[in-house]
């Protein structure tokens, strides 16, 4: 395809009498990382759902690979990456195992699931816990398990909510080190919804959010240019409102 990955066009979602996305809309195109910022409770993770088509919109269209869920959701399954902010390993399984249960769901079988199973591991440094129970290793470890999993398809499209959660600042670093590379080397586009303004100041484009709505979207440098700021975290403070912006630098 030549379009857009992933298109939002005036997303709106409500629970109850809480409007949680008033009108969203951003695309993101072919190997391009977008990083979604802002504040706790501004909307990410419920766009984030949206996108990996977990829910409906109220209203608006929602489009991956050109596709809508509706007619085509395991088509765009089949060549989607999901991080979930919620931990959803399971425990009692090695990590091997939790692997090669979601590489079969792909239809990976056999020496190319292994090979992408050691792929995968290799890069995100978990090689070594392959035999381990997934509940003898720590917080950190099991997330990395869980953006390994996410990999084993070599998806068009990785969606992470919140990835870093349970991650210690240097691991944090070189997630962020191995998505660049993630995306060098496989052309992946990444949708990455935090709130710690470092996972994201590389990102090829921005897109800050709060109480639902886009506020500002740009490269980092426009970003800059146009608040004036000295840092991106002193930006997402003057965009949002933010006061959980993460100040620690990862370059």
């Amino acid at each position: 395809m030549t379009g857009p990955v992933l298109v939002f066009d005036q997303v709106r979602k409500s629970y109850g009498d809480h409007e949680a996305l008033k009108g969203i809309s951003f695309e993101i195109g072919q190997s391009e990382v977008v990083g979604l910022l802002g504040p706790n409770g501004a909307g990410k993770s419920t766009l984030f759902q949206i996108a990996a088509g977990l829910f409906a919109p109220d209203g608006g269209a929602v489009e991956v690979f050109g596709l809508d869920y509706k007619r085509h959701g395991s088509d765009i399954l089949a060549r989607l990456g999901v991080v979930f902010q919620a931990r959803s390993l399971d425990l009692d399984m090695t990590v091997n195992a939790n692997l090669k249960f979601h590489g079969q769901l792909f239809g990976l079988s056999g020496r190319l699931l292994a090979s992408r199973i050691a792929e995968v591991t290799e890069l995100l440094e978990v090689a070594d816990l392959l035999k381990r129970p997934v509940r003898t290793l720590s917080g950190g470890n099991q997330r990395r398990v869980e953006i390994a999993r996410a990999l084993l398809n070599k998806p068009d499209l990785l969606l992470m909510d919140e990835p870093s959660v349970g991650l210690d600042a240097t691991t944090r670093r070189k997630l962020v080190d191995h998505m660049q590379v993630v995306r060098a080397q496989q052309g992946t586009s990444i949708l990455w919804a935090t709130h710690l303004v470092e996972e994201v100041d590389h990102a090829d484009r921005i897109v800050f959010i709060a109480k639902g709505e886009v506020t500002h979207t740009g490269t980092p440098a426009e970003i800059l240019k146009t608040t004036g700021a000295a840092s991106l975290t002193d930006a997402y403070v003057a965009l949002t409102g933010g006061t959980d912006a993460h100040v620690e630098k990862v370059a």
